[in-house]
């Protein structure tokens, strides 16, 4: 019997685990599953709660895993993007319609979409360890042993670290990466705006940093506001009405003026990538494999790719899990997705986060370039999308 530990029991683990369920019953192979955070029985909508931007190929990974529909009650459609650079005349406009497609993405709370998998998961394959944490992890023959902090011992053929990019268990495998500091931080928050959002997302670029705005149920709003790390300090410490007023100065009256904002928080942002994803009986998945800007709505969207691909890999060869053969195969696959998508988030928030004359000029070209050329604009929503490499 193979036994197969997904060490992170959150959006990137438990979707593996779903991804792996039917296949691992078929093959009698056991997932087990740890996470430190007891998840709620019943899901509990929050005005506060945080949100992820899910592409239209990632709607098709649902759909493939049969969560499609239950994750849908809660998803609010993306019909339109709206990218502009504040001030300048450079746009560009993206539709679900012109792209054939239902909506060009979906944005869905993370405690729904963490439920609704939850759900899914049949007991009788997917073993739960939660509320637990893994403190050592050390090789052994095929496999890894994991200590967990209760002292249980879980010895597996394979183990995937999904525990995110601050992972303290990648450090003492001793895994490198590669860090570069955008030098901002993310300030996100909930508002709701004076009109109905009508499934509009906008990306603001300006010349203190990037912005976007996400259509969520009940006509909120996801704020997701990039600034030079003192300023953001600054934002979430302001008086709800004199954030309100700034946040409308920097965005303008599109939507109205801003009636609330929920509870604000800061992230600093750096683009993070290991050295190593792979090694003999390891895989390193999510946020630790790669943390990216998240203006560029990319991130998530590349790990649950990421997830599909190994799933696949694992399921499709009769080799133990574990073999490195078939963990490098994933990677080869995988890596000119990652490289594309890192790529096209980090240029994206690079150009745009540069003040410079020349930069500012090339990018409204740019901007009206693409609005103008149906080649490059459908490029770009496909990227935008989650579809440039996997699906056609």
């Amino acid at each position: 019997m193979s036994v197969l530990a997904i060490v992170g029991g959150g959006l990137v683990g438990a979707s593996l685990a779903l991804a792996l369920q039917k296949g691992a019953r078929e093959r009698g192979w056991v997932i087990e599953l740890i996470e430190p955070f007891e998840p709620g029985s019943e899901y509990q909508p929050s005005y506060d709660a945080r949100s992820t931007a899910l592409s239209y190929g990632t709607r098709l990974i649902y759909q493939r895993l049969g969560v499609w529909e239950r994750i849908a009650e809660r998803a609010e459609p993306i019909i339109y993007i709206h990218v502009s650079d504040r001030g300048r005349a450079g746009a560009t406009r993206l539709d679900a319609k012109t792209q054939q497609v239902p909506a060009l993405g979906y944005v869905v709370e993370n405690a729904w979409i963490g439920h609704c998998l939850w759900q899914a998961l049949d007991d009788q394959v997917v073993i739960r360890h939660c509320p637990a944490e893994v403190e050592r992890m050390q090789p052994v023959v095929d496999g890894f042993r994991l200590t967990l902090t209760d002292g249980q011992q879980v010895d597996c053929d394979l183990a995937v670290l999904a525990d995110g990019g601050r992972s303290a268990l990648r450090e003492q495998l001793g895994i490198e990466i590669r860090r570069t500091p955008y030098d901002q931080s993310a300030l996100i928050a909930n508002v709701t705006p004076g009109k109905p959002h009508g499934g509009q997302a906008f990306e603001r670029f300006t010349d203190d940093g990037p912005m976007a705005l996400l259509p969520l149920q009940d006509n909120r709003c996801a704020l997701v506001w990039t600034r030079p790390e003192q300023d953001a300090a600054r934002l979430v410490a302001l008086p709800e009405a004199e954030f309100l007023s700034e946040l409308q100065q920097a965005f303008g009256y599109r939507l109205g003026g801003f009636q609330q904002v929920g509870a604000r928080h800061l992230y600093p942002l750096a683009l993070i990538e290991t050295d190593e994803q792979v090694r003999s009986g390891l895989v390193v998945l999510g946020n630790a494999a790669h943390s990216l800007h998240p203006i560029a709505g990319q991130g998530y969207n590349l790990s649950l790719r990421d997830t599909e691909a190994l799933a696949a890999a694992l399921l499709g060869s009769s080799a133990r899990p574990g073999d490195l053969g078939v963990l490098q195969a994933y990677y080869r696959q995988q890596r000119s997705d990652q490289r594309l998508t890192v790529g096209f988030s980090d240029q994206l928030t690079q150009l745009f986060g540069d003040p410079a004359h020349l930069s500012i000029a090339g990018r409204n070209l740019g901007l009206l370039g693409l609005d103008l050329l149906p080649p490059a604009k459908a490029w770009f929503a496909r990227q935008a999308m989650g579809l440039g490499v996997r699906e056609r």
